[in-house]
């Protein structure tokens, strides 16, 4: 997924999503604080443009083990596969921008 454009509002409601999105952003909820609010944000701002392609590598990105994806997106660790590097870049880009904290 491309870096969300800052002039689009941040939130979107999940009533707001087609099906599929609501699923991701379902899934998005994990068995860390952490994780849930980072995965939780940028799903919400992302999906409704995100095509296809974006919305698979979401997929994928979420079948990972809660520790390896808080390695890929709260620590320094970047996934091997291409697709999943820019998508966690694009998160952790996106957290940035948005205060940096996964918490606040």
């Amino acid at each position: 997924m491309t870096a969300p454009d800052p002039a689009e509002p941040a939130y979107h409601p999940a009533a707001a999503l087609d099906l599929q999105a609501r699923r991701l952003l379902w899934r998005c909820r994990r068995g860390m604080k952490e994780l849930d609010v980072v995965l939780e944000r940028f799903a919400r701002h992302a999906l409704p443009g995100a095509s296809a392609r974006e919305r698979g590598a979401l997929e994928d990105l979420l079948s990972l083990p809660d520790p390896v994806l808080a390695g890929y997106l709260l620590g320094g660790n970047t996934p091997p596969e291409p697709h999943l590097a820019v998508l966690a870049g694009a998160i952790r880009a996106y957290v940035a921008k948005e205060g940096g904290s996964a918490l606040s």
